[in-house]
């Protein structure tokens, strides 16, 4: 085996390493995401003291559009000019804070024409600090049965593949 195959092969197991950390990690939050909305029936899912909510609605476009995911820092110290997510309800509302009056908040959709009905600050879940374009789409594309079967099956042709040709490799060396 040649210098420079050595190195790819230990260049590409950095690089499988790195992948199968990423994916376990993934697992971890994923597992304690689903046990906390499913198990112990929560709206949403409290990680390391931030949420995500996928956006159902075009009330606050341009600025956010129905597929976007907004990652919520949960807090109830919000002011004004602040996207907000409420809990109304068993809905979650992601509006802007246009006013606030002590306890009494009112929150408006910047697509829509009038204001919300006022909200207690109790009902406010935290403010939105990051906006991902589009991820809710590609969730729902990547999710579909045949995109997992696709995967599944490239991923046990791979395994075969550089299974077959690790055995061959070390037959040739001998």
């Amino acid at each position: 085996m040649t210098k420079n195959k050595k190195k790819i092969e230990k260049v590409i197991g950095y690089v499988l390493d790195f992948f199968l950390i990423i994916v376990f990690t993934l697992i971890i939050i994923g597992s304690y995401y689903i046990f906390q909305v499913k198990v112990m029936n929560r709206g949403y899912a409290n990680i390391f003291g931030y949420t995500f909510f996928e956006v159902a609605t075009g009330s606050m476009s341009p600025t956010i559009e129905i597929g976007d995911v907004v990652i919520v820092k949960l807090t109830k110290q919000v002011n004004v000019n602040d996207i907000i997510v409420y809990q109304d309800g068993n809905d979650f509302i992601t509006h802007r804070l246009i006013e606030k009056n002590g306890d009494e908040l009112i929150a408006k959709g910047e697509a829509n024409n009038s204001e919300d009905k006022p909200i207690r600050s109790d009902m406010v879940i935290g403010q939105v600090i990051q906006i991902i374009p589009k991820i809710g789409i590609w969730r729902k594309v990547i999710l579909t049965p045949e995109v997992i079967g696709l995967v599944s099956i490239l991923v046990i042709i791979f395994g075969i593949t550089f299974a077959y040709t690790s055995k061959s490799e070390e037959k040739d060396d001998k």
